[in-house]
């Protein structure tokens, strides 16, 4: 039996002991409280923080469910007062719950000495504490653990969390049954309070694995530039900048690298959606794009009939403008790198110049020299100047470029950066002033050997997204031209851009705009290179395409030597078993270029089978030389009668045609 403490002095009060604290949350309801506090912080630009501040022992009682309470007294937002308002902030916080989830965004967690902790996410290391101090009577060999979850960095000692944010996840109680008694969900602005509190419910299995642990050293490198996004007003959600390899790592691991600077490895697309957090398109939005183009005698574009263009961002609302006839442009660009365009920059504005077509709307088509002069520009010693002039000229080759695809005149405006910049410059700074230099660096990967003007030109690109940008240009798109909605079609690997574009652009478009500002985009897959498809074409690498300059002699030598096949090695397999149509770059050319809908199938039939007159390598091959020598034939015919004088019309600051 065991022995009865001893009783107190006489005059003391006796001490109660104390009370046990809640066990840990379950690994979900952890991993749930951490997704809900990032969400938080990124609708409100709160300090990460941990993500146990506030978080209540409701799985206690409650399964499967947690609770924060969080301080939003130092919310970079400005908070407004009526309650239907704050619904709309609650959605906000639901959204980017589900982008979360629906990514399935990964935790990083490792462990280390709260002194290596410290040394290793640098100064300042506010963010990471509650409070921006460390828990009271800390210690420099106090064992961390930090959590980085989408470029937030978190204390998460305490915290069990997975290696992803699975769920679902959805906030609850929102309303209240008893009309005496609050939600358990809602913004309180009462008085001197301002808080947030959520209330959430997953399912997501135990099995979601336990929280990984790793060196600090690798857990640092890999989110420190996340991390230091975080010290001033997180209200741009970092995007982690995918780490490079070289050529032959990438081809031993099959590492997939998509960023606006390059693009390696073997592409999978579904993946690639579910990490930008972007829509796929479905039949029924293609089926009312398809019913506009035919309004206009046409039919819905082979890119989109083929799903080379596959994915998207609000296309719906931009159809809702379409069809009820609002303000609405399409934006397009090219860095001119190279005198000549090559097949894959042919590709958006051939599927730029099919929406003005079907849609009847103006288009801005940014030359944005000024970016390639930041990367690729150069001083001349024996000049002593550098060769800014160089990416001028080069900007009105390409115009000649594009103007051959068949733009309207009247309804398109091309323009220089470097010639335009005045009348982009007061939404270029309201940009600048939106985007800290933190969240620039770990969104797009500057470094310490980055120029200044690289880091201050994503605002220069995202300032063609907003209509206030072409006072002049899209003074008829609308009666209120500001409200204009912006339409983009690009590659995918362009999308970083625009995903910071998009979360600040609720502070320089006017409330009245029916997305907050937000550009649309319908993204492209990558147009393979000859070599294979691994990567995306490169204009430095002669033979991995095909130029608009180039003759019938040399697309042929090009198509005929270096496009990779996917037949078989001897005759006999080929006529077994078939070309393997996935790889083979001469078929998967025919699908971006080849009008006829059955003709291609007939010869993906033929080759995929090894029977029939597109049984072999040979005969796809010579088919796409015919196609490709008349579709570059035809481009060079429009742009050789182009002169100087034409460029500078489409390059005039002038009224553009309404839309529709």
């Amino acid at each position: 039996m065991a022995a009865k403490p001893p009783p107190a002095p006489a005059g003391e009060k006796k001490k109660k002991p104390p009370r046990p604290g809640p066990p840990p949350p379950p690994v979900p309801v952890a991993t749930a409280a951490l997704v809900a506090r990032v969400a938080a912080a990124k609708v409100f630009g709160l300090w990460p923080s941990s993500a146990l501040a506030g978080l209540q022992p409701v799985w206690t009682t409650e399964a499967g469910r947690g609770k924060l309470t969080l301080d939003l007294s130092a919310s970079k937002r400005d908070l407004p007062k009526e309650p239907e308002q704050h619904a709309q902030l609650l959605d906000l916080v639901q959204a980017e719950i589900d982008a979360l989830v629906s990514s399935n965004a990964p935790i990083t967690v490792a462990e280390a000495t709260r002194a290596d902790t410290e040394r290793a996410f640098g100064d300042p290391i506010t963010p990471l504490y509650d409070g921006g101090k460390p828990p009271k009577n800390a210690k420099p060999d106090d064992v961390v653990r930090v959590a980085s979850l989408a470029g937030f960095a978190v204390d998460a000692t305490a915290l069990p969390v997975a290696s992803s944010a699975s769920g679902p996840i959805q906030l609850v109680g929102r309303t209240s049954d008893n009309p005496k008694k609050k939600p358990e969900t809602m913004v309180l602005l009462a008085g001197k309070k301002k808080q947030l509190s959520l209330k959430f419910s997953t399912d997501a299995s135990e099995a979601a694995a336990a929280a990984p642990t790793g060196d600090m050293t690798q857990a640092a490198s890999a989110s420190q530039q996340a991390h230091r996004a975080l010290s001033l007003t997180p209200l741009v959600a970092a995007q982690p900048k995918v780490t490079q390899k070289s050529e032959a790592e990438t081809e031993d691991e099959g590492e997939m690298v998509v960023d606006p600077w390059a693009v390696e490895g073997k592409i999978d697309y579904s993946k690639l959606v579910e990490k930008f957090g972007s829509q796929l398109l479905t039949p029924s939005l293609l089926e009312r794009l398809g019913a506009l183009a035919a309004k206009n005698g046409m039919r819905l574009h082979r890119f989109f009939r083929r799903g080379i263009f596959f994915s998207h961002r609000d296309l719906a609302k931009i159809l809702d403008a379409a069809e009820n006839r609002k303000g609405l442009y399409l934006y397009t660009g090219r860095g001119p790198s190279s005198a000549a365009m090559h097949l894959g920059h042919l590709v958006p504005f051939l599927m730029t110049q099919w929406l003005q077509a079907a849609l009847g709307v103006p288009l801005v088509v940014q030359m944005t020299d000024d970016e390639k002069f930041l990367w690729k520009g150069e001083y001349d010693e024996k000049k002593g100047e550098y060769d800014l002039n160089r990416f001028g000229a080069l900007t009105r080759e390409n115009a000649k470029d594009i103007i051959a695809c068949g733009f309207d005149v009247d309804k398109t405006f091309i323009f220089s950066d470097c010639d335009y910049m005045g009348h982009m410059y007061p939404n270029v700074c309201r940009i600048w002033k939106s985007i800290t230099y933190s969240t620039a660096r770990a969104a797009f990967g500057f470094e310490g050997s980055s120029n200044v003007g690289q880091s201050a030109f994503p605002a220069i690109q995202a300032a063609p997204s907003f209509p206030s940008s072409f006072r002049i240009p899209l003074s008829k798109c609308g009666p209120r031209p500001d409200d204009a909605c912006c339409l983009i079609p690009c590659a995918i690997d362009q999308d970083p851009y625009f995903r910071v574009t998009r979360d600040v652009a609720h502070k320089i478009a006017p409330k009245s705009h029916p997305l907050r500002g937000k550009p649309a985009l319908v993204h492209s897959k990558f147009f393979p290179p000859l070599q294979g498809a691994l990567g995306k074409m490169s204009a430095s690498n002669t033979d991995s395409a095909v130029f608009l300059t180039d003759s019938d002699d040399e697309i042929r030598r090009k198509i005929m030597t270096h496009a990779f096949s996917g037949g078989r090695e001897t005759a006999k397999l080929q006529r077994e078993l078939g070309a393997d149509l996935e790889i083979d770059v001469a078929y998967q050319w025919l699908r971006f270029f080849l009008e006829d809908d059955e003709e291609l199938d007939a010869i993906g039939k033929s080759y995929g089978s090894g029977q029939g007159p597109y049984w072999n390598t040979a005969a796809v091959k010579e088919r796409l030389v015919v196609e490709l020598q008349k579709l570059v034939r035809a481009h060079k015919a429009r742009r050789d009668v182009l002169t100087d004088s034409d460029v500078d019309a489409w390059m005039a600051v002038r009224a553009l045609g309404a839309p529709y």
